[in-house]
């Protein structure tokens, strides 16, 4: 039975929203006015904008995603049919967008189509890892375990990201806070303290000369730096829109002896986690390697997986086939071998995986613990040197005046 999302009036003014399950427009209309509804706008959950894969009500979150994921495996665990479940998940949702989609979805299983079917239509909110597990699932007949493993990846994907972003608010907060003082000293402060020296025609000591120059420089061409950064920074996030370029730069990056060994720590231990979810639920492992090269942010790691893949293709083992591109951690590698010279490649990827994300941790942890006290000493020494500039001429005029 189709899903309609709604908006109507009661007897009292007031608009309700939601979605109903209808056999048409027409019947959802009267089902609106047997519940003393006035209905002002109709449609179906499921309708694309333009056929473009974008869906009306917005994107799910992974936060979201992941409850909902949980919530459907512990249904279907009970041993609920499938349309019960979803038809669960839907009036559980607290967000309007969740249950949107997931009634989206519910309609197409009623239809006939299977789960993987009914999620391959809404690809933004559901990626084709998740997909991929979900037909992995139903073709073993055992879709309440998979969709259980299926929260635990997106929830551990999602930490380690939060748990890296987190670490370098504060030092975020520390440099935009630093930055706004020093600018507001030199805007400001500097200012109205030299036109009281210029009345003394002393002469003023180097410090504070250098001083009055960056804040004469700063009034006069500050507005322009910041154009020029503005316009620095638009003009690299459009070149990064060209394949060579941003190939180019990601290479870069991952030779950045900080940077780029947190870039790779993020992309590998996500890729492991993906590859070896799949593998262990039965998904082949080209499409496995395909599904988790779309996990990847890097283009360098992205074309190496998909040399990979050719080799893989052509018979080759798939530790030989990453080695190959020199992008991936040796160590990944030399797990990966013994994986598959034991047949147990997919606990290997997830023991990889996990070895991954605490290194990548831990250097985050490592370089924010650092930072923040550097930003500090940083920031008191420049304001040292602004008050140290004001002060020395004041010395000056006391010493003159005894």
């Amino acid at each position: 039975m189709p899903a309609y999302r709604y908006e109507a009036a009661d007897a009292a003014g007031k608009l309700a929203r939601g979605i109903i399950d209808a056999d048409s427009p027409r019947h959802a209309r009267s089902l609106l006015r047997t519940r003393g509804l006035t209905p002002l706008d109709l449609g179906p959950v499921n309708e694309a904008v333009a056929g473009s894969g974008v869906r009306i009500g917005g994107r799910l979150r992974t936060a979201d995603l992941s409850l909902a994921t949980r919530q459907l495996a512990s249904l279907l665990s009970a041993r609920l049919p499938i349309e019960q479940a979803l038809n669960a998940v839907v009036e559980q949702a607290d967000k309007q967008v969740l249950r949107e989609r997931f009634a989206a979805v519910r309609s197409e299983v009623v239809g006939g189509q299977t789960l993987a079917q009914a999620l391959g239509k809404y690809p933004r909110d559901f990626p084709e890892v998740y997909r991929a597990l979900v037909a992995a699932g139903e073709q073993s007949g055992d879709l309440a375990l998979v969709m259980n493993r299926l929260a635990d990846y997106i929830e551990s994907r999602s930490a380690l990201a939060q748990r890296i972003t987190l670490a370098f608010i504060y030092p975020a907060i520390v440099t935009v806070v630093a930055t706004l003082v020093i600018i507001a000293l030199l805007t400001y402060v500097v200012p109205q303290v030299v036109g009281v020296f210029e009345q003394t025609r002393q002469t003023l000591p180097t410090l504070t000369v250098l001083l009055i120059a960056a804040s004469d420089f700063v009034r006069q061409w500050g507005l322009w730096l910041l154009a020029l950064l503005i316009g620095a920074l638009t003009a690299f996030r459009l070149a990064l829109r060209a394949p060579t370029f941003r190939l180019n730069w990601h290479k870069r990056v991952l030779t950045m002896p900080i940077v780029g060994r947190l870039s790779r720590g993020l992309n590998t231990s996500r890729f492991a986690s993906t590859l070896g979810i799949l593998t262990s639920s039965g998904v082949p492992l080209i499409r496995a390697l395909e599904a988790g090269a779309r996990t990847l942010s890097n283009e360098a790691l992205k074309n190496n997986v998909a040399d990979a893949i050719s080799r893989v293709r052509e018979g080759a083992p798939l530790s030989r086939a990453l080695k190959a591109g020199g992008q991936f951690p040796p160590m990944m590698i030399h797990m990966i071998a013994s994986g598959e010279a034991t047949g147990e490649l997919p606990e290997m990827l997830e023991r990889t995986a996990a070895t991954l994300s605490q290194e990548t941790e831990r250097r985050a942890l490592t370089l924010t613990s650092l930072l923040e006290p550097a930003l500090i000493l940083v920031m008191g020494a420049v304001v040292l040197l602004i008050v140290l500039a004001v002060l020395l001429p004041i010395i000056e005029i006391n010493q003159l005046v005894r």
